[in-house]
Protein backbone atom coordinates (compact mmCIF):
# COMPACT_ATOMS: atom_id res chain seq x y z
CA UNK A 1 0.00 0.00 0.00
CA UNK A 2 3.16 2.13 0.71
CA UNK A 3 3.93 2.18 -3.19
CA UNK A 4 0.49 2.87 -3.92
CA UNK A 5 0.48 5.98 -1.73
CA UNK A 6 4.08 7.38 -3.02
CA UNK A 7 3.02 7.06 -6.48
CA UNK A 8 -0.03 8.92 -6.05
CA UNK A 9 1.62 11.43 -4.04
CA UNK A 10 4.42 11.72 -6.97
CA UNK A 11 1.39 12.25 -9.55
CA UNK A 12 -0.19 15.33 -7.75
CA UNK A 13 2.90 17.15 -7.70
CA UNK A 14 3.58 16.81 -11.71
CA UNK A 15 2.03 18.99 -14.06
CA UNK A 16 0.27 17.14 -16.60
CA UNK A 17 -1.45 17.18 -20.14
CA UNK A 18 -4.97 15.92 -20.85
CA UNK A 19 -6.13 15.37 -24.03
CA UNK A 20 -10.46 15.78 -24.52
CA UNK A 21 -12.87 13.74 -26.56
CA UNK A 22 -13.05 17.45 -28.43
CA UNK A 23 -9.26 17.40 -29.28
CA UNK A 24 -8.63 20.43 -26.76
CA UNK A 25 -5.73 20.03 -24.86
CA UNK A 26 -5.53 21.01 -20.99
CA UNK A 27 -2.43 21.87 -18.91
CA UNK A 28 -2.67 21.44 -15.29
CA UNK A 29 -1.40 19.74 -11.99
CA UNK A 30 -3.49 17.10 -11.16
CA UNK A 31 -5.24 17.85 -7.43
CA UNK A 32 -7.90 14.60 -7.47
CA UNK A 33 -9.05 11.69 -9.60
CA UNK A 34 -11.04 8.72 -8.88
CA UNK A 35 -12.09 4.96 -10.90
CA UNK A 36 -13.71 6.57 -13.68
CA UNK A 37 -11.03 9.25 -14.91
CA UNK A 38 -12.99 12.11 -13.51
CA UNK A 39 -10.14 14.39 -12.93
CA UNK A 40 -9.26 18.10 -10.86
CA UNK A 41 -6.56 20.23 -12.52
CA UNK A 42 -5.00 23.23 -10.99
CA UNK A 43 -3.81 25.94 -12.42
CA UNK A 44 -5.61 24.71 -15.56
CA UNK A 45 -5.44 26.27 -19.01
CA UNK A 46 -6.60 25.26 -22.36
CA UNK A 47 -3.60 25.64 -24.87
CA UNK A 48 -4.65 26.66 -28.23
CA UNK A 49 -2.92 25.61 -31.38
CA UNK A 50 -3.72 27.17 -35.12
CA UNK A 51 -0.74 26.99 -37.18
CA UNK A 52 2.62 28.27 -35.95
CA UNK A 53 0.48 30.23 -33.44
CA UNK A 54 -0.76 29.19 -29.96
CA UNK A 55 -2.29 30.75 -26.35
CA UNK A 56 -2.58 29.38 -23.07
CA UNK A 57 -6.26 30.56 -22.59
CA UNK A 58 -6.20 30.16 -18.01
CA UNK A 59 -9.27 28.49 -16.13
CA UNK A 60 -8.05 28.07 -13.04
CA UNK A 61 -9.51 24.79 -11.43
CA UNK A 62 -11.47 22.51 -13.77
CA UNK A 63 -13.42 19.29 -12.66
CA UNK A 64 -13.36 16.89 -16.44
CA UNK A 65 -15.25 14.29 -16.75
CA UNK A 66 -13.45 11.17 -17.23
CA UNK A 67 -15.63 9.75 -20.47
CA UNK A 68 -13.94 12.85 -21.92
CA UNK A 69 -10.54 12.39 -21.53
CA UNK A 70 -8.67 10.39 -24.29
CA UNK A 71 -4.91 10.89 -22.98
CA UNK A 72 -3.71 11.51 -19.61
CA UNK A 73 0.39 12.40 -19.52
CA UNK A 74 2.81 13.94 -17.33
CA UNK A 75 5.05 16.61 -18.99
CA UNK A 76 8.56 16.53 -18.78
CA UNK A 77 9.51 19.80 -16.98
CA UNK A 78 13.33 19.86 -17.96
CA UNK A 79 12.39 19.60 -21.44
CA UNK A 80 11.30 22.79 -23.58
CA UNK A 81 7.28 21.93 -23.91
CA UNK A 82 7.06 23.61 -27.32
CA UNK A 83 8.91 23.82 -30.96
CA UNK A 84 10.34 26.75 -31.71
CA UNK A 85 8.89 27.60 -34.66
CA UNK A 86 5.52 28.40 -32.58
CA UNK A 87 4.56 31.80 -31.67
CA UNK A 88 2.81 32.75 -28.57
CA UNK A 89 -0.21 34.83 -29.00
CA UNK A 90 -3.13 36.99 -27.40
CA UNK A 91 -6.18 35.36 -26.26
CA UNK A 92 -8.10 37.50 -29.27
CA UNK A 93 -5.61 36.91 -32.19
CA UNK A 94 -6.10 32.73 -31.61
CA UNK A 95 -9.39 32.97 -31.77
CA UNK A 96 -9.15 35.15 -34.88
CA UNK A 97 -6.90 32.87 -35.94
CA UNK A 98 -9.32 29.55 -35.05
CA UNK A 99 -12.35 31.56 -36.90
CA UNK A 100 -10.42 32.10 -40.35
CA UNK A 101 -9.10 28.41 -40.25
CA UNK A 102 -12.97 27.05 -39.42
CA UNK A 103 -14.21 29.41 -42.09
CA UNK A 104 -11.80 28.10 -44.80
CA UNK A 105 -12.20 24.57 -43.82
CA UNK A 106 -16.09 25.24 -44.41
CA UNK A 107 -15.40 26.78 -47.71
CA UNK A 108 -13.55 23.82 -48.87
CA UNK A 109 -16.31 21.83 -47.77
CA UNK A 110 -18.59 23.50 -49.86
CA UNK A 111 -16.30 23.83 -52.99
CA UNK A 112 -16.75 19.77 -52.85
CA UNK A 113 -19.73 19.55 -52.35
CA UNK A 114 -20.50 21.55 -55.60
CA UNK A 115 -18.13 19.96 -57.75
CA UNK A 116 -19.17 16.63 -57.03
CA UNK A 117 -21.75 16.65 -59.92
CA UNK A 118 -18.76 16.73 -62.34
CA UNK A 119 -17.62 12.97 -61.12
CA UNK A 120 -14.25 13.28 -61.75
CA UNK A 121 -13.04 10.23 -60.64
Amino acid sequence: MQIFISLQYFYFIEKLLVLLQDGRKLLGILRSFDQFANAVLEGACERVIVGDLYCDIPLGLYVIRGENVVLIGEQDLEREELPPHLTRVSGVEIKRAQKAETDATDLKGTMRKRMEFLDLD
